[in-house]
């Protein structure tokens, strides 16, 4: 995609060969959602947090399938990316200026009340985005083809909004970073071996453990043998209360992998026991529009034993075959325990 190589085994070579300079998203005021990958010629959404003027950044979701982000490798792969970088990211960066910008918390307090829990089901947001944008796109985009093109790509990918979620949620917790004595999570990541966690108060220090494999529906003829650890940013949304923290907003998913809706309810009300508080701008409706549980306590996850619970895809566990299904998990109590310990130590 970058020019640096010709195939696969020539880009593999340059990969390992130490020019490249490899860095977690979360270094860089960025989120990936799966592999992760921000590569330099790609083009990202900028996510400004009006309040504190801070801004984080995400690529464009790719959808669903053989995709980079879940480690798979083809032409079309390939085509598609310099598609999004050639013709969708220019339509829609003229598009967003046209609407002066999005909102993107209206959009994920509107989609919470229709379904999504914006991690693992997007439906109702892309829809909510795609209303908000296409207007400007028609407007701007002189070209009526490629208009209709863009349009088609965002509504047939349900997880479109995915990203922006990602990177809202990141926007709210960066600021909450570098308060003295604050056992707050601010960030949970997945690198597909690690589960890492970082709290407010305990500066830039990563606090790790192995990461689990997700109990999940997969797709026909794969099994949880195929199955990559968790990996991935998305996880961010989590730890902002959203995903797995308000999936009793979205029972859908919990039915997807043959639970129960009452479970999705469960899992939610357990959030609350290790959380710091309430977000009011996002209302689960099925509690009587509570607000969704935000702010993971390190200090309850180690007391309660109750650990964060996460909704997610699945990649397969060997490169170049992509996503194998979806399912659920809680998050590895080891990073938690570590950070308590970490945080005790600044105090």
């Amino acid at each position: 995609y970058e020019g640096l190589a010709k195939n696969p085994d020539e880009a593999e070579a340059v990969a390992a060969s130490g020019k490249i300079e490899y860095a977690p998203c979360h270094e860089h005021n960025a989120v990936g959602p799966m592999a992760g990958i921000i590569s330099a010629s790609m083009p990202v959404f900028i996510v400004e947090n009006v309040e504190y003027g801070n801004r984080s950044y995400a690529t464009m979701n790719e959808g669903l399938g053989k995709v980079l982000r879940y480690g798979a490798y083809g032409n079309e792969v390939i085509a598609r990316l310099r598609w999004m970088e050639s013709t969708l990211y220019p339509v829609l960066k003229d598009a967003v200026a046209g609407a002066a910008g999005v909102d993107l918390k209206a959009i994920i307090a509107q989609a919470l009340h229709m379904g999504d829990e914006v991690h693992n089901r997007n439906r109702a947001a892309t829809s909510l985005l795609y209303r908000a944008l296409a207007p400007h796109v028609v407007r701007t985009c002189a070209d009526r083809e490629t208009a209709a093109k863009v349009l088609d790509f965002i509504n047939g990918n349900d997880h479109f909004f995915l990203n922006l979620s990602m990177a809202a949620s990141k926007a709210c917790l960066d600021p909450a970073r570098g308060i003295a004595g604050s056992s707050v999570a601010v960030a949970m990541a997945r690198n597909g071996t690690d589960f890492g966690v970082r709290l407010a108060g305990t500066d830039d220090a990563w606090f790790t453990g192995p990461a689990p494999v997700p109990d999940a529906l997969f797709f026909p003829g794969f099994t949880k043998e195929d199955a990559n650890p968790d990996i991935g940013d998305s996880a961010v949304t989590e730890t902002y209360g959203l995903g797995g923290f308000a999936i009793a907003a979205a029972p859908a998913i919990v039915q997807f992998v043959g639970g129960r809706a009452a479970d999705a309810l469960d899992y939610t009300l357990q959030m609350y026991a290790i959380t710091a508080g309430e977000n009011r701008a996002y209302q689960i409706p099925a509690l009587d529009f509570r607000g969704a549980p935000c702010g993971i306590d390190c200090v309850k996850v180690v007391e309660t034993g109750i650990l964060p619970f996460i909704d997610t895809g699945v990649a397969h566990r060997r490169p170049g075959i992509g996503q194998v299904g979806a399912g659920v998990l809680s998050a590895p109590a080891e990073p938690f325990l570590k950070a308590y310990e970490g945080l005790a130590d600044t105090l």
